[in-house]
């Protein structure tokens, strides 16, 4: 077994394909041939329209509080959205570390499944938008294809919002 410095395990499998197993969730894994330097490359390889592409994104909101948003494809997240549905107007963006502390993945890998530990979900609405949708493996070259309808049951309770910018 191997542990990366925050004691996560690591595997040469996806470790998000191991937790959506673990939910009984239909996905499947997509390796890319080779480095991507692009979203639209990498939803091309993959035969999806970009915004098929779900991002997370992790945001500290506390000392030791942190919450991760969707978003779909390459649109700006709007900060003045996300402090209005919070409720709050201090918040930051996570370190590299910090992300791979709270979440086990590093960034470019990251996903709402598989997590060390429950996290608050906020997802854009928009990330329902197409029939299928792909996201973080937790493995880079790797990503998790899945219907979106099977992904939404997967997430459980996540909270809806619309969080991109309009411009």
């Amino acid at each position: 077994m191997l542990l990366n410095r925050y004691n996560i395990v690591m595997t040469k499998e996806a470790p998000v394909s191991l937790a959506l197993e673990k939910l009984n969730a239909p996905h499947r894994v997509f390796e890319h041939k080779k480095p991507f330097k692009s979203m639209e490359e990498a939803a091309a390889e993959r035969g999806q329209n970009i915004m098929q592409l779900v991002r997370s994104i992790l945001f500290r909101v506390g000392k030791d509080e942190f919450m991760m948003v969707m978003v779909a494809g390459p649109g700006q997240l709007s900060w003045q959205a996300l402090r209005a549905y919070l409720g709050q107007s201090r918040m930051t963006m996570a370190t590299k570390d910090e992300v791979l502390r709270v979440t086990g993945y590093v960034i470019g890998t990251v996903a709402p499944f598989g997590l060390p530990q429950p996290i608050r979900l906020l997802a854009d609405k928009n990330i329902f938008d197409y029939d299928e949708v792909s996201f973080g493996s937790g493995k880079r070259g790797t990503a998790i294809i899945m219907q979106t309808a099977d992904f939404k049951k997967a997430l459980g309770d996540v909270e809806m919002g619309e969080f991109l910018s309009k411009d």
